[in-house]
């Protein structure tokens, strides 16, 4: 038996649909089942029978039906999505009871528990678009990669994009630093540092701090912590199952859990200042990510050298170049004052963004940005 695990009837609830549909009198099956919603970051709604209110069978996203209450389930009204749970792999029974209710699925814990958890997390979420997945390093420090991945993420917000950022460099000081918000409420990384497996992308987004329209993954003040490549992959993969936009800001080294991370960008930006020594760190960067990373632009930064430019730059690196990132006076001041990188929509810092922004869209949000956001020749 196969086919979609959601119909098309499915509620969604804050942008998200509701939790799976349990219907169940077993008291250690019900323990079970509750505990893996709550690892896919799901709340189910529990029933002992089909659910006497109109329209709750119908429009969960998927039900999960115990052996033990199949009889009753058996004059409930024909749906996709329904799943047969029990315990006996050996029950002879089971096959006729799934065809009585309709069932698409016949699950015997616990084998099956890590693949109904990927289920109720889909059903959950949803399954649509991925994010687009940004990823920014410099080309040596202090070339501004930070603050360009700041600007790009307020940016995507302020244009309605549902957007996360996420800190991947431990040694960078805390990006919600730069945003203004190393005491907001919300998860940091040393939460995260053991997790494996699935994570829910919706429980993801609500623990993190909410600052100028976007969620933020940074680090603490005080823990010094090392995220495992599992970590990295469980995150990364919830915050893309989101859609919308994810900006990464990454370190120069590449270690197992930032090659992780490497591994899940639909596109990677490398910000290197207009200088000789800058251009050849830039390059031993540009080799190591390029062994994982398959799409590495870059983006120049002035004020250049004698006889250099955003073109000569590109060309020495051997990579494409995405545009000229602009010198913005002012910004330490504007962040003084609460303003985050790119949060003034005129300046230049912003414009750069929006219009890197706008060829994205261009080219449908998954294809290789090209042309020039500040100016530069391609």
């Amino acid at each position: 038996m196969a086919g979609s695990l959601a119909g098309e009837e499915a509620a969604v609830v804050g942008g998200r649909r509701g939790g799976p549909l349990i219907v169940t009198e077993d008291v250690e099956l019900l323990d079970d089942l509750l505990r893996l919603c709550a690892a896919a970051g799901a709340e189910p709604e529990v029933h002992h029978g089909p659910p006497g209110r109109r329209g709750s069978w119908e429009r969960a996203p998927m039900v999960l039906v115990g052996d033990d209450a199949a009889a009753r389930c058996r004059g409930a009204g024909r749906r996709k999505g329904v799943m047969l749970v029990g315990r006996d792999q050996d029950d002879p029974d089971v096959w006729r009871r799934a065809v009585e209710i309709g069932a698409e699925y016949v699950l015997r814990l616990p084998d099956s528990e890590g693949w109904l958890v990927d289920q109720i997390a889909n059903a959950a979420e949803g399954v649509g678009r991925p994010a687009l997945t940004v990823g920014v390093m410099g080309g040596r420090g202090g070339s501004g990669a930070s603050t360009l991945a700041c600007a790009l993420a307020v940016s995507a917000a302020r244009s309605g994009r549902r957007t996360m950022l996420i800190d991947a460099d431990p040694l960078g000081g805390g990006i919600d630093v730069l945003l203004g918000g190393e005491r907001a409420e919300g998860l940091r990384w040393p939460d995260f540092a053991q997790s494996k497996g699935r994570l829910g992308g919706g429980a993801l987004e609500d623990s993190l701090p909410a600052l100028h329209g976007l969620r933020v993954l940074s680090w603490g003040r005080d823990d010094e912590v090392v995220i495992p490549p599992q970590a990295m992959r469980a995150v990364l993969a919830a915050a893309r199952r989101l859609g919308g936009v994810v900006v990464v800001d990454l370190p120069r080294r590449v270690d197992e859990g930032v090659a992780e991370a490497l591994a899940q960008l639909d596109l990677g930006l490398l910000v290197v200042p207009g200088e000789l020594r800058a251009v050849a760190a830039a390059k031993r960067v540009a080799s190591t990510a390029g062994m994982v990373l398959d799409d590495l632009r870059v983006v120049s930064r002035g004020p250049y050298a004698s006889g250099l430019d955003g073109s000569w730059v590109a060309r020495a690196i051997g990579l494409p170049l995405v545009g000229e990132l602009p010198w913005e006076s002012g910004l330490l001041d504007s962040q003084d004052d609460g303003t985050p990188p790119g949060g003034k929509a005129r300046s230049s810092l912003a414009r750069f963004c929006a219009a890197f922004w706008e060829q994205v869209a261009a080219a449908g949000d998954t294809s290789p940005v090209t042309g020039t956001p500040g100016g530069g020749a391609a």
